[in-house]
């Protein structure tokens, strides 16, 4: 009876010490890296919140900040990033026609509404003629600007010219406002010397600024900029369906962060639906 417990005993030991064997043996899995380039504010912000929910689905989210709109596309056409988060499409596909890039968007993330805030004059009303009004100086933008403008009955722009509008497509300009264009990240840093600004909602974020309380006028919500300029995950064309980078907009486009996009910026930022 001795001898059978000891080779069943011997059996079991042999058979632990393989499976150990085996098990050490195995690769350890290692987390996926996914490499994103972001604008600071709210993009670099809100992929921070995402990192918690990635990491417990086996992704390690690394995030790149830039604080230009050329250099993060540019990262990503070369390969040094996965993927990017800063921009909306019709910026994106300017910006391949320019540059002959090859990058795609995989997903709307948020909308930021563009608001015309005040510099040297408070209240639309005031504004003196011949007001200098700063605008982006980039052509999606600067067009967008336009139509805010044109919204608040300020100026006319050709209607033709749609999202490629620029001030030579200002049709009729009553108060003869001067449009001072420059680059978008400049403007807040300008307002002092203006009259009037429009401001991407990023930039504005970043001097403290909130469209939805400080501005004198805001794009609404629900009007077409809202579809057209919602801010999107790029990627390389042929990379649209790799799996982590699939998941990255699954989790941006979560009910868990709606609720931080929502509670975190209080309207300046407005999660898609």
């Amino acid at each position: 009876m001795k001898t059978i417990k000891l080779r069943t005993l011997a059996r079991f030991l042999a058979v632990a010490c393989a499976l150990l064997l085996l098990a050490a043996c195995q690769p350890k899995v290692e987390p996926v890296r996914i490499v994103v380039g972001a604008t600071p504010v709210p993009h670099a912000e809100i992929l921070e919140a995402a990192k918690e929910i990635l990491a417990e689905q086996g992704y390690t989210l690394e995030i790149r900040e830039f604080t230009d709109y050329v250099q993060p596309n540019l990262a990503l056409e070369s390969g040094d990033l996965d993927a990017n988060y800063f921009q909306h499409r019709p910026y994106l596909t300017d910006f391949n026609a320019n540059n002959e890039t090859n990058l795609v968007d995989i997903g709307d993330i948020h909308y930021e509404p563009l608001g015309l805030y005040p510099g040297r004059t408070t209240s639309l009303d005031a504004l003196p003629d011949g007001a200098q009004v700063a605008v982006p100086n980039d052509t999606t933008n600067e067009a967008r600007a336009l139509l805010l403008l044109e919204a608040e009955g300020l100026l006319t722009v050709d209607g033709s010219a749609g999202l490629e509008a620029t001030i030579q497509d200002i049709v009729d300009n009553p108060k003869n406002l001067t449009i001072v264009e420059l680059e978008a990240a400049q403007i807040p840093r300008a307002l002092q010397d203006v009259d009037v600004a429009v401001i991407n909602g990023n930039y504005a974020l970043e001097a403290g600024l909130n469209a939805a309380t400080d501005a004198l006028a805001i794009e609404a919500n629900d009007s077409l900029a809202a579809d057209t300029f919602a801010n999107v995950i790029a990627v390389r064309a042929g990379d649209e369906d790799r799996a982590e980078l699939q998941a990255l907009v699954k989790v941006l486009q979560s009910a868990a962060l709606r609720e931080f996009i929502d509670t975190t910026y209080q309207g300046a930022v407005v999660p898609k639906s």
